[in-house]
C-alpha cells in the first residue's frame, strides 16, 4: 500500500468512525503539502479519495468541499479534461466507484452528493469553468454538460416535484435545461423528455409552450439538428399518449410533418423548422404573419424569433449588446423574455385553437 493509499484509508476509517470533520481538516492539510510541492497526482488521488468516502457518508457540505478544491487542483495544475478526466467525473455519477478510477473522478463524485446538497450546484459549474478554460469548448465540455443536465433531469423526477414557479430559478429542471441545451447528440432526447413531462402537469393546450423549451435553445445556439430532434421527440409522445388528439400527416417531395388542427403553435414550431431547412426569409415572413396572433397571445417568444430571424433569414434586428448571450441568458438562466416558463397553475387560461396552418409551399 502506497503512502498515499496509507492516508486515504486513515481517514476512510475516521469517516467511519463519524469523525468527519478532523477527518476533512486532515485531508485538506495533506492535499496542500501536496499542492505546495506541486505534486498534482497525489493531491488529487487524496482529494478525490476524502471526498468520496465524506459525501457517502452523508456529509455533502465537507465532501462539497474537498471536491470544490479537487477542480481548483485541476485548474492550478493545469490538467486537460481529456476522456480519462472526465470519464472520472462520469464514474462518480454514475455510481461506478473507486473501481472506475481508469475512467475519471468527477463524474463519480458529482452522482455522490446528497440530493439536496447546495454545492453540487457549484461543483457543477466550476468543473464546467475548468474544461472551459482547459479545453477545446468555450461554453464547457458538452459531455460534462449532458451528465448533469441528466442528473438535474433525474433529481427532479426523483422527488415527483411540482411544476416550479417562474422565479424558482434554482429548481432542478431548469438546471437540467441549462445543461442539457449545451450538451451532446443525446441531450435533445433528454430534453424532450423533460419538457414533456413538464407540459403533463399542465393545460393540454399548453404543448407548443414546453415544445418552445426544447426546440429554441438549440436554434439560438445554431444547433437545427438537435432542434429538429427535440420537435420529433416531443411531438411523437404527445400523438401517442392522446390517441383523442386530432392529427393531420402532410407531406411534400421533401418534408413529412404532423399538423394539429387545436395547436396552432405547435404547428407553427414545425413549420418554422421546415422553413430554416429551406432558408427562405419569406417563407419565415408568411408565416410570422399568419401566426402572429397566437404568437402574441404567448406575449414572450418575441426576442427568441427576432433572434432566429436574424441567424437564419437575415432579418436584421437593432444591436443591444450581445443579442445571443442575451437571449440564451434571458430563456435558459432567468430572464424576462424569450420561451415562456412553466408555472404554478393559475386561472385556467383560455384555449387557443386555430385553423389549418397556411398552405406555405415548402418544396
Amino acid at each position: 500500500m502506497s503512502k498515499i493509499e496509507k492516508t486515504i484509508a486513515r481517514q476512510q476509517e475516521k469517516i467511519s468512525e463519524g469523525q468527519f470533520y478532523e477527518a476533512h481538516q486532515q485531508l485538506r492539510v495533506v492535499a496542500s503539502r501536496y499542492i505546495k510541492q506541486e505534486k498534482w497526482s497525489a493531491a488529487i488521488d487524496i482529494l478525490y479519495g476524502g471526498a468520496l468516502a465524506l459525501l457517502k457518508a452523508g456529509q455533502g457540505g465537507s465532501g462539497g468541499d474537498l471536491c470544490m478544491y479537487l477542480v481548483d487542483v485541476y485548474g492550478k495544475g493545469e490538467v486537460v479534461p481529456d476522456a480519462g478526466n472526465k470519464g472520472a467525473w462520469r464514474a462518480v455519477l454514475w455510481g461506478l466507484g473507486v473501481e472506475a478510477w481508469s475512467i475519471g473522478k468527477l463524474f463519480t463524485l458529482l452522482r455522490a452528493f446528497p440530493p439536496e446538497e447546495p454545492t453540487k450546484k457549484r461543483f457543477v459549474g466550476e468543473a464546467i469553468a475548468w474544461t472551459s478554460k482547459f479545453g477545446e469548448y468555450p461554453n464547457g465540455d458538452p459531455e460534462v454538460h449532458h451528465v448533469a443536465g441528466e442528473l438535474y433531469a433525474e433529481g427532479e423526477r426523483a422527488q415527483s416535484v411540482a411544476l416550479p414557479k417562474a422565479n424558482d430559478l434554482d429548481h432542478e429542471p431548469y438546471e437540467a435545461e441549462r445543461h442539457l441545451a449545451l450538451g451532446t447528440k443525446d441531450s435533445p432526447e433528454k430534453l424532450a423528455q423533460v419538457e414533456y413531462e413538464w407540459y403533463m402537469q399542465d393545460e393540454s393546450h399548453t404543448a407548443a409552450l414546453y415544445a418552445a423549451r426544447a426546440i429554441f435553445p438549440y436554434l439560438l445556439t445554431g444547433n437545427l439538428r438537435s432542434a429538429n430532434k427535440a420537435h420529433l421527440i416531443f411531438t411523437s409522445r404527445l400523438s401517442a399518449s392522446n390517441k383523442s388528439l386530432a392529427v393531420q400527416e402532410v407531406s411534400s417531395s421533401s418534408s413529412d410533418m404532423r399538423v394539429y388542427p387545436s395547436l396552432p403553435l405547435l404547428n407553427f414550431l414545425g413549420l418554422l423548422l421546415l422553413a430554416i431547412q429551406r432558408g427562405s426569409s419569406d417563407v419565415y415572413k408568411q408565416l410570422a404573419k399568419h401566426y402572429a396572433p397566437y404568437i402574441k397571445e404567448v406575449g414572450t417568444w418575441d426576442d427568441a424569433l427576432a433572434q432566429i430571424g436574424e441567424m437564419y433569414f437575415g432579418i436584421k434586428i437593432p444591436r443591444q449588446g450581445n443579442p445571443l448571450f442575451d437571449m440564451m441568458g434571458s430563456m435558459l438562466f432567468g430572464g424576462g423574455g424569450g420561451s415562456p416558463k412553466p408555472s404554478t397553475p393559475k386561472a385556467k387560461p383560455k384555449k387557443v385553437e386555430g385553423p389549418v396552418p397556411p398552405a406555405v409551399d415548402l418544396d
